[in-house]
């Protein structure tokens, strides 16, 4: 299989959901989602009983699609924005190296 890179992503969610949901509704799905990886996150760490039905790593790719999904629906290039949030993230909380940085070594 070949890596996945998020532009990619974005484009198959996009042409996805472009007519059948709303931004809402992919929110409520989101945090739907973020409840599920909470709900892991609990089982690992020992506080809440492991039911077994899900995985961290299920449940992040649910996370992530639903955020990509709602990027694209609303025109937000994703990577650009990533980019430009960590560059200001960078300099606040003075970390090296930034992704522009990381991505030049490459």
């Amino acid at each position: 299989m070949e890596p996945l890179n998020l532009a990619i992503l974005q484009e198959y969610l996009g042409m996805k959901y472009k007519d059948c949901r709303s931004s809402t509704d992919l929110f409520m799905k989101l945090v739907e989602e973020v409840g599920e990886v909470a709900e892991v996150l609990n089982q690992m760490d020992g506080r809440k009983s492991d039911s077994g039905s899900s995985s961290l790593e299920k449940e992040l790719a649910d996370v992530i699609h639903y955020t990509v999904a709602i990027a694209s629906i609303n025109n937000i290039d994703s990577s650009k924005v990533i980019v430009e949030k960590d560059k200001i993230a960078a300099i606040k909380y003075k970390q090296s190296p930034n992704l522009v940085e990381f991505l030049k070594k490459q």
